[in-house]
């Protein structure tokens, strides 16, 4: 399989993925904490059925140290015993911002309050924008058809 255009290719998205790189690298310089950003980014491109950030993110995570049991347990993170509630409610959030037009009136309170108890400020919006960064990662992949299965850990860095 090929992707339908090279996004590197072309001087507008080339660039503009240059700056989606840095915004990604703002928010790795935040207290978020980085196992959680891995989850957050893994989890939202299951949903999206994006193969490149699926495939970038799970070995980028093991390389750091992210166990198997736990990489293959996001998708399931709900009846798995291997995540920090803090972790459960940054998932949680991921899911909803990720279906933001499932749901009528958008993320539910209760979905936020949830959050916020184990997020501080900063924090909360460092996950909000890694959540927006990465469907934005995801859209562009998918409707470009980016294949899976070359990524070398550090390839993007």
């Amino acid at each position: 399989m090929d992707a339908r255009l090279d996004a590197f290719a072309s001087p507008v998205t080339g660039k503009l993925v240059k700056h989606l790189v840095a915004a990604g690298k703002i928010v790795e310089g935040t207290s978020l904490p980085a196992a959680t950003q891995e989850l957050v980014k893994i989890r939202a491109s299951q949903i999206n059925g994006c193969g490149g950030c699926l495939e970038m993110h799970t070995e980028e995570a093991a390389a750091a140290g992210e166990t198997s049991l736990r990489l293959n347990l996001i998708a399931a993170w709900r009846e798995a015993t291997v995540f920090t509630d803090a972790e459960r409610a940054a998932l949680e959030l991921t899911e909803q911002g990720t279906r933001i037009a499932d749901a009528a009136g958008g993320v539910p309170d209760d979905v936020w309050a949830n959050a916020a108890k184990h997020y501080d400020e900063e924090q909360l919006l460092a996950l909000v924008s890694l959540i927006a960064l990465i469907n934005t990662f995801n859209r562009l992949n998918v409707i470009l058809q980016r294949p899976a299965g070359d990524y070398q850990v550090g390839q993007f860095a």
